[in-house]
């Protein structure tokens, strides 16, 4: 009995050992805050990077551009039921791009042992961040529709004033009579007009607020991507970041078109969302001799602003997007639309879910 005491501790102490010895060895192999020496072949990385810039160029402009091409293709057009299935394959895309993509990335960076413990290690910065740029998303998008709406009714209103008085004015008795009941007339069109006005405003606001939202999260990518001095990280990235940006132009351009911008200003924010994750790029490859991927600096920047990317893109795919259309009475009232908008808004979420393992 003694001996096998004897034996159990001398297992236990070597196994207490080994832990002691091994174990900080093998977390430290796991990850490490050191840059790894590693020989590639620096013309074979820059031509993975150029092709990655044309190809992501390319696959952003497409995106975007297709729901604005509702102008010139009817089958595009806002109004149309099939425009319903689009925004909501779309926003299942930005909704999973938030949730899978983007906010796993940034607790894995604010969480990093390459970060000193306190604080980072003893708080929930992600987690923090997301809501906290959530919240200022919801104040942002209240506040400049408000603000907006404001001033357009404003606006309106003094016109309608000032020909009431321009009425009054020049006319007699018999004249007033008739333009009283003529304007009561008008007064459900005023209604119906201040109605699409409104709504034309909020499209506006959620279209500004969502470019937002995707440019920080695409110039981020950009910059880790032109970074990267291995061929074979970039190689699975290309195919990735290229749906990754079809897909997000999709949901952008839906609601660019249904805001109803003129020609030039829809142009210009296709043209800024598609050449943000390039530039990053661009960006990426100048630094890439300084930049250190594993360095605390770029550790917190790169979280901080993934966490806040997620918040945004979280909160505009549930409230703007989704939350308004599924709500919307054409939809709820017409099985086929809404079985068709919710198969859309699954098949997105399921895709991006999937290049979320490469991307």
């Amino acid at each position: 009995m003694i001996k096998s005491r004897a034996c159990s501790f001398n297992i236990l102490r070597m196994l207490f050992v080994f832990m002691l010895v091994f174990l900080p060895t093998i977390v430290s192999g796991d990850c490490t805050c050191d840059v790894e020496a590693t020989e590639t072949n620096k013309s074979e990385t820059l031509r993975y990077k150029l092709t990655s810039v044309a190809a992501i160029l390319f696959a952003g402009a497409v995106g975007v551009g297709i729901p604005l091409l509702g102008k010139k293709i009817p089958s595009l057009r806002p109004e149309n039921d099939i425009f319903f299935m689009i925004k909501a394959f779309a926003a299942g895309v930005i909704l999973a791009t938030g949730f899978i993509h983007i906010l796993p990335d940034a607790f894995e960076s604010l969480t990093s042992p390459c970060l000193n413990e306190n604080p980072w290690g003893n708080f929930p910065f992600a987690g923090f961040v997301a809501m906290m740029s959530a919240i200022a998303t919801l104040i942002v998008d209240s506040s400049a529709t408000g603000f907006y709406k404001r001033l357009h009714f404003n606006k309106s209103k003094q016109v309608i004033n000032g020909d009431e008085e321009m009425g009054d004015e020049h006319a007699g008795h018999i004249h007033v009579h008739t333009h009283a009941t003529h304007g009561h007339a008008h007064g459900s069109a005023n209604h119906s007009e201040e109605t699409n006005l409104a709504e034309l405003i909020r499209f506006r606001v959620i279209s500004q607020v969502l470019e937002l939202g995707i440019v920080a999260h695409s110039v981020i990518i950009g910059i880790s991507l032109g970074a990267s001095g291995n061929p074979e990280t970039i190689k699975p990235l290309i195919a990735a970041l290229s749906f990754h940006q079809f897909f997000e132009g999709m949901g952008l351009g839906g609601c660019i078109s249904q805001a109803q911008f003129k020609t030039r200003s829809a142009a210009i924010m296709a043209t800024f969302f598609s050449l943000t994750t390039p530039v990053g790029i661009a960006i990426g490859t100048g630094i890439s001799s300084v930049y250190k991927e594993n360095s605390p600096t770029a550790l917190i920047v790169q979280g901080i602003f993934e966490a806040a990317s997620a918040g945004i893109l979280v909160y505009m795919a549930l409230v703007d997007l989704l939350a308004a259309d599924f709500m919307n009475p054409r939809l709820q009232n017409n099985l086929r639309i809404q079985l068709g908008a919710n198969l859309s808004l699954l098949i997105g979420a399921g895709c991006m879910s999937v290049l979320a393992k490469w991307a």
